[in-house]
This record gives C-alpha cells, structure tokens and sequence, in this order.
C-alpha cells in the first residue's frame, strides 16, 4: 500500500505540493469553460464558427505576446509576483466573458484573459521548477498535469450538467465560477508559497541576462518548436471538438462533458506510472510515440460525424482515451526537458519561451480549425493526424541536437541517499 501511495503521490516539497491544490482549483474553473467556449461564442451568441475561431485564437495571440514580457519580468521580481498579477487579470478577463454579445467585445475580452495566461503559465512554471530539486522534477510536472487534467474533468463534467444553448444564463454561471477559482488560487499561493532562490550567482529576483541568451541555445530552440507543432496540431484540437461533436456527431453537452472526463480519467490513472516508466529512458522516442498516438486518436474522430449519436460517442471516446496516453507522454517529457535545458539565471525567460511554443499552437489551431470546420468537418481531423505523425518523426531528428546529459529522463537518486 505505501509503495502504491508513493506511485500516485510521490513525495514532493509542500510549497510544490501547495502549488498543486491551488493548479487543481484554477483547473477545476478552466474546466468548465474549456470544451465550451465555442458552443458559448458561436450557438449562443450567433457568432459564426470562423470569427468564434478567430477569437479564441486572439486569446493564444495575446498571451504569445504577453508572454516574453513577463519572462523577463519574472527573472527580474520573482515568479510569484507575477503569478499573482497573472491571476488577477484572469480574474477579471473571465468574469467578463457574459458581457460578450458581438465579435468585437469578444476579441476585446480575449485581449484580457490572454495576456493572464501570458503571465499565468511561465510564473508557475517557473515556482515549480525553481522549488522543487532536479531528479524530482519529472515527478513534480507529472502531478502538475495529474492535477491539471483532474481539475478540467471535473470541472468539465460540472460544466455539462450546468450550460444549456437556450439558457445564455447557465454560461454567466461558468464564467463567473472560473472568474473565482483564479481569486482563491492567488491568496493561496500568496500565503504559503516562498519566491524560490535561483542559482548562477544570483539568489531569486533581480538575475541578468536577455532573451538573445535563451534563443542561441539551439537544442532548446528545436525542442520548443516540436512543442509549438504539436499543440497546433494536437492539443489545440480540444477547441474545436466540442462544436464538432455537438454539430457533427449530434451529441448535447452533458455528453460532451463526459468526453472530457473520461480524458481525465484516464491521466489521472495513467500520468504517473507512465512517468515512472520513463525514468531512465530517452526523451525524443518517447515524444515520437506520443505523435503517433495523436495521429490516430484524430483519425478516428472524422468516423463519428457519420455514425448514429450513440456511436459517436463511443468512437469520440476511443479517440480521447488514446489522446488522453498521448498527454501522459507528452508531460512525461517536455516540462522537465525544457527544465534541464535551462539556465538557472534566466528559467523564467525559458520558462516564457516553452508557454510561447503553447501559444502559438494555440493560437493557430483554433483560428485554422475554425476556417476548416466550416469548410470540410471532416478534413480538418486527417489534416491534424498527419502533422501529428509528422511531429513523431521530427522527434527523433531533434535527439541528436539535445546535450547527451538530458537525453534521458533522470531516475531519482535511492532512498538511502
């Protein structure tokens, strides 16, 4: 039983494990507006799914920009500072979210909560990263994507007993339940989380440096950029799904719900035995594997515009439990790897580096995935296959440009030690 606790909760600093609680609130609010926010902007506000696409893809472009500003500003006053400003504008950009009635309030609204997640994901990053030691850190990103994926489950399960298209009321609800997870996440983490000291001669805020440092590291470039192509191709597929499986495949939005907690399900059980297994092992073939699950989870996803609702449901539910081993692979890998890539003095400016490659998937996804729903449904999910399995390949070209001391995830020193 004790080596069974230590498998699904492995021994992390309590500032990290504080980091966690308060990620598995803010992701519980994500939750329930994630699989929504296109259902909320095209069938219940009128807003075609182009446009709809377009704004989503505002709210990953904003925060591309935000993003390297408050890189720069977390090497200079801590992550948590930032983290706390970050939560704060994503306090206000959602509960703004049921004022949006026409496109241009959309982009406006987006405009705030993206420049949140700029700030948002580096600043967290960088505390867990900065907190917790080396050879723990592996550990460390795969509960951060347990707790994550738990979070949006949940909260997505939540969200599909709660909105309704003919009751624009039900989505003010979602909206505002997320403006308040980021409120209680921020006085958590104010309250008991320490601003982490750093090394390379600097001891937490106010380290030197530049971006021109971070960019003419090359393997670190190759890795973020495999990263941006898989969240174009992959990830950001979760934005544009919803409204497929509700206008393809006809099914309601406690079904959806459904798909996305059973996405959870299966990381909140796969996560981190599947991080334990990597231990030792080389990163990019791990990567490449994850391209090849993606590729045929959304292969599968064309098959349920055509079958009867019950059907696609079931094949809507292979394609995200075989995503869903993907995402375990993916946070297995590329947290840590950009982690041990970093240079100490300037992790927050990586830090905004690695979310920037998120970004940029994001922001291209939804807006081309929007484009190509509205174009051909189905066409759109061979397409993200074959980027996917392309990314797989391009995996193991980029092993050769990595250091040989980060090739392999770092198996953590005895318990004796």
């Amino acid at each position: 039983m004790h080596g069974l606790l230590r498998t699904y909760f492995p021994p992390l600093p309590r500032s990290v494990a504080t980091l966690q609680v308060g990620g598995l609130v803010n992701a519980f609010g994500n939750g329930i507006v994630l699989p929504f926010m296109f259902i909320y902007l095209h069938n219940v506000r009128g807003i075609s799914l182009a446009v709809a696409g377009l704004i989503v893809a505002a709210h990953a472009l904003f925060s591309i920009v935000a993003g390297p500003i408050f890189g720069s500003q977390i090497d200079r006053f801590g992550g948590k500072n930032t983290l706390a400003l970050s939560l704060g504008i994503l306090t206000v950009g959602y509960a703004a979210y049921p004022l949006v009635h026409k496109p241009w309030q959309g982009f406006a609204v987006a405009a705030i909560s993206g420049i949140g997640v700029g700030g948002f994901w580096p600043s967290q990053s960088t505390l867990i990263a900065g907190l917790t030691p080396a050879e723990q850190r592996p550990a460390a990103f795969a509960m951060q994507r347990v707790v994550m994926n738990l979070g949006i489950g949940l909260g997505a399960l939540t969200g599909g007993l709660i909105a309704a298209t003919n009751s624009p009321t039900s989505f003010t609800v979602l909206f505002l339940l997320d403006a308040a997870t980021f409120l209680v996440y921020g006085c958590v983490m104010l309250a008991l989380v320490p601003e982490p000291a750093l090394g390379g001669g600097s001891h937490g805020p106010g380290r030197s440096g530049s971006y021109r440092d971070v960019l003419r590291h090359r393997a670190f470039v190759a890795v973020i950029g495999l990263n941006a192509l898989f969240i174009f191709a992959g990830f950001s597929g979760f934005d544009v799904l919803p409204v497929y499986a509700k206008n393809e495949a006809g099914l309601t939005e406690t079904q959806i719900g459904l798909l996305f907690f059973v996405n959870t399900v299966v990381i909140v059980l796969a996560q981190l035995p599947l991080a334990r297994l990597a231990r030792g092992r080389r990163r990019m073939p791990t990567l490449a594997l994850l391209g090849a699950l993606w590729a045929a989870a959304w292969a599968i996803v064309p098959f349920a515009g055509s079958a009867s609702p019950p059907g696609a449901m079931w094949l809507l539910t292979a394609a995200m439990i075989v995503f869903a081993v993907g995402q375990c692979l993916h946070g297995t890998v590329q947290a840590p790897l950009v982690s041990d890539l970093a240079e100490p003095r300037l992790l927050g400016r990586y830090m905004a580096l690695s979310a920037l490659s998120w970004q940029v998937g994001f922001a291209l996804g939804p807006a081309i995935g929007g484009i190509g729903l509205a174009i051909s449904p189905n066409g759109v999910w061979f397409g993200a296959a074959a980027l996917c399995a392309i990314g797989g390949g391009l995996a193991l070209v980029v092993e050769g440009a990595i250091p040989a001391r980060a090739r392999r995830t770092p198996t953590p020193a005895p318990a004796s030690a």
